[in-house]
């Protein structure tokens, strides 16, 4: 089932300030909007500069923690 844009902002919105606190979710907020941040080319160059091996452990880890 797909979330809605409402639903999937909220969810963003709660796991921000779950993780970061009000005042560091809004700057995190603001640099995104201010930098014109595009997250798909951000992910390529983060996951294209990692090792493979780290890669794959990380990947290893998340399914481990995050079973369906």
């Amino acid at each position: 089932m797909t979330n809605s844009t409402a639903e999937i902002m909220n969810k963003g919105i709660k796991c921000l300030l779950e993780n970061l606190g009000a005042i560091d979710a809004e700057y995190f907020i603001s640099v995104i909007i201010k930098e014109k941040f595009d997250y798909t080319k951000w992910q390529q160059e983060y996951f294209d500069g990692m090792p493979d091996d780290v890669l794959m452990t990380q990947a290893i880890e998340y399914d481990i923690s995050n079973p369906v």
